[in-house]
């Protein structure tokens, strides 16, 4: 067993996460190294890390972390899949042996993505989610499409543990067609939005949904994407100057309020911050950093500031 155990800096590598997040896990949830060699740190067992990607395949669904560690600890023991399912009160079965993803009141295109997506078959959701844009635009497909069967195949892999190929395959897709957006709109002028996750997060779809809804009505970004380290982020807007800075966190884990306060102490200082996501608190966030509630009000948001610095620019 001593051969198998883990320094914390590896579990981190291993898991693509901070070691400061794993201290954190280990303080205040009790998910922390159980292997102890006299004269040496506590060192991570195989059975630590199985709790602790759980804990964090939970956390980057948008589960709160303190409901995550209790899936978490509960590992050695948790029923199996069809059990599961039943206590959480999921449906994961149906007669013929196959699994079904919850879409909640969303309608039968959502449905019919789900399926297609249970059965691995990118033709049929790429084909699914590029009519739902070519007919109803970028955020009602987040909204009414998208959102739904994301947030159902997280909630049967929390009753389950499993659907980890489902969730790649998904987010895969989504990724490809929001992409095709921005090829279809290319847009001119400087970019004024720039657009990044935190430090460490990883969650970068409804970053790319945003960055999708600017294209497709004409206004230019930038797209730093996933983990970008907070000192970065301050280089790129001082290069860059842009009028917004939306900044998303997905998780408690991920929304250090310093990265919004190095952002409002940045010389050349957006004229809009915003803090997009789950993870951000209302409560932690600096005077001055607006918080969106959805799509639609980020998007709203971000193009009023643009538009306001360019009618403000001579000509």
């Amino acid at each position: 067993m001593a051969d198998e155990a883990l320094s914390a800096g590896a579990v981190a590598r291993r898991l693509g996460v901070a070691v400061t997040t794993l201290r954190t896990w280990h303080q205040r949830y009790g998910l922390g190294p159980s292997e102890h060699v006299p004269g040496h740190h506590r060192r991570y067992t195989p059975a630590d890390l199985a709790r602790l990607e759980i804990m964090r395949r939970l956390t980057v669904e948008g589960v709160a972390p303190a409901e995550a560690a209790r899936w978490a600890r509960q590992a050695p023991t948790v029923l199996p899949p069809e059990r599961v399912g039943l206590k959480a009160g999921v449906t994961t079965a149906r007669d013929g042996g196959g699994n079904t993803i919850p879409v909640g009141r969303a309608g039968p295109v959502a449905r019919g993505l789900a399926r297609a997506a249970i059965r691995l078959d990118s033709v049929a959701i790429g084909r699914t989610i590029a009519d739902s844009l070519a007919a109803d635009g970028v955020v009602a497909t987040w909204e009414g499409l998208l959102r739904p069967v994301l947030a159902g195949i997280g909630e049967r892999h929390v009753a389950t543990a499993g659907l980890i190929e489902v969730e790649h395959l998904m987010s895969r897709c989504v990724s490809e067609a929001f992409a095709s957006v921005a090829r279809a709109h290319p847009a001119v002028g400087t970019p004024r939005i720039l657009l990044s996750c935190a430090d460490e997060e990883q969650h970068s779809l409804p970053l790319e949904a945003l960055a999708a809804a600017l294209a497709e009505i004409g206004v230019s970004y930038r797209m730093l994407g996933a983990r970008v380290p907070v000192a970065a982020l301050v280089e790129a807007v001082n290069r860059t100057g842009p009028a917004a800075v939306v900044l998303w966190s997905h998780t408690r884990a991920t929304a250090d309020p310093h990265q919004l306060t190095a952002l409002l102490a940045a010389p050349r200082r957006p004229l809009l911050v915003l803090a997009a996501g789950p993870g951000w608190r209302a409560d932690s966030l600096p005077a001055g950093v607006v918080r969106p509630v959805d799509l639609a009000e980020a998007l709203s948001l971000a193009v009023a500031v643009r538009d306001s610095l360019d009618q403000s620019t001579p000509g």
